[in-house]
């Protein structure tokens, strides 16, 4: 069991990714439609997402920015809808801490920030907010993350920064037990230093903090597997599979019910190791 404060969410779980933008590089304009991310998301609730993270600003490189109203009127309305038909937590994938208050007012129960707070005022609003937060780690920022990303030892380097931000996060008042820790596969990192990171994922488990993991369908599997974004949902599988079985609790997924399948598999396995 994860348990985040007085969220508790059986793991290893899906957290179903839900992007109401134009440009995401998987699915972008796919749910942007407030009726059809409703659908959207009753489906990965009944396909198994423990989880369900609605995103209202693409954070793929060379991504656009957003204003902070624009942002609101994409995720807001979303996640007052999903509340009138789930019961499945709601996570808002935002750096903003405008639209961070916003969304926990709606009904949302945790905060996806790939910017760790940084932004001016995030972490006070997450302070007041009390509510668990996931805090990835990013080389640079979106617009230029893979331009030439570089680390003398890259899982020692993202291990300190997420140790430096639950520090931050604690003495800004966030209780320490509503961290969740996200190594950032793509965000400013070569395919080698994901494939990195994955293999060494029980060293980023800091502080006992639990690990978010997000890879699917991202360009390293392409890298390794030479399909296309809509042609990898197999590797995206396995790799979640490698991941809980090399210590992740989340698995951030497009692709919910094959995941979620998988995982029961992998917890299976696991639990019976450990009775041997």
């Amino acid at each position: 069991m994860l348990r985040l404060g007085s969220l508790n969410i059986p793991a290893p779980a899906v957290m179903g990714i839900l992007n109401v933008t134009p440009d995401s590089f998987s699915d972008g304009g796919r749910f942007d439609n407030p009726n059809i991310a409703l659908r959207q998301a009753a489906t990965m609730a009944e396909a198994g997402a423990a989880i369900i993270d609605v995103g209202g600003e693409s954070t793929r490189p060379g991504a656009a920015k957003v204003s902070v109203q624009e942002e609101l009127d994409r995720v807001i309305p979303v996640v007052e809808s999903i509340r009138t038909v789930t019961d499945v937590p709601i996570s808002v994938d935002t750096s903003k801490p405008a639209v961070m208050r916003a969304a926990v007012a709606a009904g949302a129960s945790m905060i996806n920030d790939v910017a760790a707070l940084r932004a001016e005022g995030a972490l006070e609003a997450i302070a007041d907010l009390q509510v668990p937060v996931c805090l990835m780690h990013m080389q640079g920022e979106p617009g230029t993350m893979q331009d030439a990303p570089q680390y003398d030892d890259v899982v020692e380097e993202v291990a300190s920064f997420l140790l430096g931000r639950i520090n931050a996060c604690v003495a800004a008042g966030l209780a320490e037990d509503l961290i969740v820790l996200d190594p950032g596969f793509g965000f400013g990192k070569t395919h080698i230093h994901n494939v990195e990171l994955l293999a060494n994922l029980r060293q980023l488990r800091v502080r006992d903090r639990p690990v978010l993991v997000g890879v699917s369908r991202k360009s390293t599997l392409g890298e390794i597997t030479k399909r296309t974004i809509g042609e990898r949902m197999p590797a995206s599988v396995a790799a979640a599979v490698v991941a809980v079985m090399h210590g992740a609790d989340l698995i951030r997924a497009h692709d919910v019910q094959a995941t979620a399948d998988a995982l029961k598999v992998a917890q299976a396995v696991i639990e019976k190791s450990e009775h041997i």
